[in-house]
């Protein structure tokens, strides 16, 4: 066995009684717990089979901007906290960290009016869901 081989195998049997002892004597969280202890500052967290399934639903926005028909008014009262329906389509409805902000938006505009632009919607965004996604996990 070369000086290498042997350099590799000792660092590998190392690591592994490392972690045989850090699972025998660590107590802290673990798994999904784990993950969310060390992601909760990063407003990240595990979803449910049922919550990831339907993620893909909200990822159909084309971007043409019909939704953003009469926004005009909304965003000047929002002062910018509103990026106008397809913005908030777009980009917050894709990425957890950003639903704080998404939900502050929502504040502008009510479920009823995202069922219109629902009915305008090309690609079918169902933006009521995307919405009560974005309230429940911010």
């Amino acid at each position: 066995m070369t000086a290498a081989r042997l350099h590799a195998f000792l660092l590998l049997a190392w690591a592994f009684v490392l972690m045989v002892v850090k699972r025998v004597l660590y107590r802290g969280p673990r798994g999904l717990a784990l993950f969310e202890a060390n992601f909760r500052d990063e407003h990240l967290w595990g979803l449910s089979a049922d919550e990831r399934s339907e993620l893909p639903t909200f990822e159909r926005c084309i971007a043409c901007g019909l939704c953003n028909q009469n926004d005009g008014a909304r965003v000047t009262a929002s002062a910018g906290a509103y990026p106008g329906t397809m913005g908030l389509m777009l980009a917050s409805s894709r990425s957890m960290p950003d639903f704080g902000a998404a939900r502050a938006a929502l504040a502008f505009i009510s479920d009823e009016e995202l069922a219109e632009k629902e009915l305008q919607c090309p690609a079918a965004v169902p933006m009521r869901r995307v919405a009560a996604f974005i309230r429940a996990h911010s």
